[in-house]
């Protein structure tokens, strides 16, 4: 290699030199004097490649610190909804206090100052001790504010009672015995197994065209959460569901074949829990049973939604249809 080529070759090495410092000053000429052809590229990829390593590091320290910022973000989202939730309470609390606190006292009228009325005159207009309020003002002003300003809970007693099948407690018993009713002919009386430790006692009219010996051992439907009542001198404890006709034929609702006492009749667009004991004053039962009816195919329903066991079947009646449940 010539003296001008050397001097070309020299010229990268001793700028990197220059710049980086004297180590890499000699690897640079170390290179081009032991390849004095590809050396000087050699010296540039070395510089490039260092260049790309600093930048790949910078680049890996930047997405440390995203990550750790994002972290930070999130705790301080979690903060602030904490905060925001305390805040929202403390002012529903405030709301509620201001509700139930009764209200303060306005202040007394100023009397103006070119109307100064002599003491015995003042004494004359306003008596000394006013009467107190009857307790009828009270009783309205107390009427009035809640009607201002309802609580929560007036607000809840006030909601009207949801009035469907699903407040019946509707369930399958078997009729062990029945006899009549020692004081009246159209009455009977039976003794249900309703899987409860013992059986319950049931006034029914059934009418004389039912066999009392075919109902012993059959299965039944019951409402069972009616209020016991005497019926002739007889407490009767549930209420026998019965099919009758225009002709006042009657048959006992029949539930699925499987069934066993104490299987509860449920209706698939009407669930929720049955009501503990039908109160007279509500009339759920003089509401509903109007809707009780058995369709053309001898199928119990509620405004078109069917008396089922769940995973046994539908109840029925024996052989009449289009009637009403009673």
């Amino acid at each position: 290699m010539n003296r001008s080529a050397r001097s070309r070759c020299g010229g990268p090495a001793t700028a990197w030199g220059q710049k980086d410092g004297p180590d890499k000053a000699s690897l640079a000429a170390a290179l081009i004097k032991l390849d004095p052809e590809d050396g000087e590229q050699i010296v540039e990829y070395f510089k490039t490649h260092a260049l790309l390593t600093r930048e790949k590091a910078l680049l890996q320290a930047s997405v440390r610190d995203q990550k750790k910022l994002l972290v930070e973000n999130g705790k301080l989202k979690k903060d602030i909804e904490q905060l925001r939730a305390q805040l929202q309470e403390k002012q529903r609390r405030r709301t509620v206090r201001a509700l139930h606190s009764p209200p303060t006292p306005g202040p007394a009228p100023m009397t103006p100052a070119n109307q100064s009325p002599s003491p015995a005159g003042a004494t004359a207009a306003l008596p000394a001790n006013p009467p107190p309020p009857s307790s009828r003002d009270q009783r309205e002003r107390q009427s009035r504010r809640r009607r201002a300003h309802p609580t929560s809970d007036s607000l809840s007693l006030g909601a009207e009672p949801r009035v469907d099948v699903s407040r019946l407690d509707l369930r399958v018993g078997r009729i062990l015995s029945v006899r009549r009713h020692p004081l009246a002919e159209a009455l009977s009386v039976q003794e249900v197994d309703m899987g409860e430790d013992t059986p319950r006692k049931v006034v029914s009219k059934l009418g004389g065209k039912i066999g009392l010996e075919e109902l012993q051992g059959s299965l039944a439907v019951l409402l069972c959460n009616v209020k016991a009542c005497k019926m002739r001198g007889v407490v009767s404890q549930a209420r026998l569901l019965c099919c009758t006709t225009t002709d006042d034929v009657t048959e006992p609702l029949v539930p699925p074949t499987g069934s066993t006492p104490g299987d509860r009749v449920t209706f698939l667009n009407y669930p929720g829990d049955p009501d503990r004991e039908l109160q007279s004053k509500q009339r759920v039962w003089e509401l509903l049973q109007p809707d009780l009816q058995v369709d053309c195919r001898g199928v119990a329903n509620y405004k078109g939604c069917r008396f089922e066991v769940k995973g046994k079947g539908l109840c029925r009646a024996p052989s009449v249809t289009n009637c009403i449940i009673r």
